[in-house]
């Protein structure tokens, strides 16, 4: 839940306010066991990611550019403690996720954007042998045609992905 796909950026996912909503008022279920994720662009893309970073200038900056913060209340609770993960790639399931949640935990994934960072996370995941669960109304996508096939998507991998519309 970052500034980089709010308001006029390039990379704002339409639902942004909606997921986040939603996402905030799942915070109170999870009290102790919530961990939040960071995108950043790489400090020398390399690979498949030289060409996309050509493409979206824009975001190579610095992960402490505040393009790349957290928006609130998210921003509050990782000072409050909360764990962040914070990876150039899409999908953030690896060594710095597992640390926090074990090598096969039950993820309650939410987020931006569910065709993109969602996506990438859950089925690394679910290959992994973690338990996922999207939660639906706590995700947007570039478009909701795009999140609406992210989640349709998703849903080929059950039972090793669940979607639900909200929890």
């Amino acid at each position: 839940m970052q500034h980089v796909f709010t308001g006029d950026s390039p990379w704002a996912a339409p639902r942004y306010a909606e997921a986040a909503a939603a996402v905030e008022r799942l915070l109170p279920r999870f009290p102790g066991r919530t961990v939040l994720t960071r995108f950043v662009a790489p400090e020398h893309p390399t690979g498949a990611w030289e060409p996309y970073y050509r493409d979206w200038p824009f975001a190579l900056v610095p992960d402490a550019d505040p393009l790349y913060a957290l928006t609130e209340p998210f921003a509050t609770r990782a000072d409050q403690g909360d764990p962040v993960v914070t990876e150039p790639t899409f999908g953030k399931w690896g060594t710095g996720l597992q640390a926090v949640t074990g090598p096969r935990p039950h993820l309650v994934l939410t987020g931006v954007s569910t065709d993109c960072c969602v996506l990438s996370t859950a089925l690394a995941a679910a290959d992994a042998g973690a338990r996922v669960t999207i939660v639906a109304e706590a995700c947007a996508g570039a478009s909701d045609a795009d999140h609406a096939r992210a989640l349709d998507a998703m849903r080929l991998y059950a039972p090793l992905v669940t979607v639900v519309d909200a929890l």
